[in-house]
């Protein structure tokens, strides 16, 4: 469709491939390119996957003007470095999570988006599906009474420690930053902003964290405790705690269907929501966005907001479970 977002996918990363299937058909999202540091590599990519350009640098593909937008799932590190840069080419920018844990510098990438006239968002799709929705409007009807306590977990087992970027500390690896901001994001979307944190990590060799358990204290009272690894048998959880009842959530992250629960005394509820597709649901909001819709509901104060959380858990677990104030 003439109106839909022409994406350029910066690398061949496995993620990819969940967001292309997701976004097929969609009339908003069209992915036009792809960029590798490999020609090669990216050409037999993308005709695998039907996309079609391949750029065999990063560069390349900014400077493509058959693209729109830019979806940048590159180790995190580059995050920001990359966001700048296609941002500074007059691309709009989806930066998968985490942005990074150094909120000046997610400010300063949202500075450069909005004197560029540009969207620039965060990219946690759980957000955008309505289960999410749904689960906000029980707490905020009252539904288990005044929340207390969020309790979450998210966590895999890695195959391949020796060679995965996930376990190197200068591309700010660890369990952390690749699932444990789940939890994190999780405590904020229904907790509001945290207070304080605390943070314990269970380290490898390499100095990332392979195990990550923290603990965030919100206003009124309200506490979250989450633990998150790369060691540990796949996990999948969110529990919300109210004065009344609980919300329990078997699959809060990637939302492929699964009913949840809530539970009132002895009351027990099961709750199901449509099944659709958040990776969709993610990039079309995006594109709705880009082509002069609603804003992005997750934009500057979200991101820098879930960057200072980050940070905080961080220093807290540099000095061994230290409790760290935020602001």
């Amino acid at each position: 469709m003439t109106n839909s977002v022409r994406w350029g996918l910066l690398s061949t990363a496995s993620i990819n491939d969940p967001v292309l299937e997701g976004c097929a058909g969609s009339g908003l999202v069209a992915f036009a390119a792809v960029a590798s540091r490999s020609e090669q590599k990216a050409r037999a990519w993308a005709a695998e996957r039907g996309i079609p350009r391949a750029h065999g640098s990063y560069e390349a593909l900014l400077a493509d003007p058959e693209i729109d937008a830019i979806y940048l799932p590159l180790p995190n590190a580059l995050h920001v470095e990359w966001t700048l840069r296609a941002l500074e080419a007059g691309k709009h920018v989806l930066c998968e999570k985490p942005f990074s844990d150094d909120p000046a510098a997610v400010g300063a990438a949202f500075d450069v988006a909005e004197r560029e006239g540009l969207v620039l968002a965060e990219a946690f799709m759980w957000r955008f599906h309505p289960q999410t929705a749904r689960i906000r409007e029980l707490l905020v009807g009252g539904a288990i009474g005044e929340l207390r306590v969020v309790r979450a977990a998210l966590s895999f087992p890695l195959e391949d420690v020796a060679h995965d970027v996930r376990t190197l500390a200068e591309l700010d690896g660890g369990s952390l930053m690749d699932v444990g901001c789940y939890c994190v994001s999780g405590f904020r979307m229904y907790a509001g902003e945290p207070q304080q944190a605390s943070g314990h990590a269970t380290r490898a060799s390499s100095g990332v964290d392979m195990r990550f358990a923290g603990t965030l204290f919100g206003a009124d009272g309200v506490v979250g405790q989450f633990d998150c690894g790369m060691d540990l048998p796949r996990r999948d959880h969110l529990e919300l705690v109210g004065s009344a009842g609980t919300i329990v959530v078997p699959d809060p992250w990637h939302c492929r269907g699964e009913p949840f629960e809530l539970r009132v005394g002895e009351r027990r509820e099961t709750i199901a929501v449509d099944p659709i597709d958040a990776y969709r649901a993610e990039l079309e909001a995006v594109s709705r966005a880009i082509r002069g819709g609603e804003p992005v509901a997750w934009g500057r104060e979200d991101a820098v907001a879930q960057a200072r959380s980050l940070e905080a858990l961080r220093r807290s677990a540099e000095q061994d479970g230290a409790l760290v104030p935020l602001g």
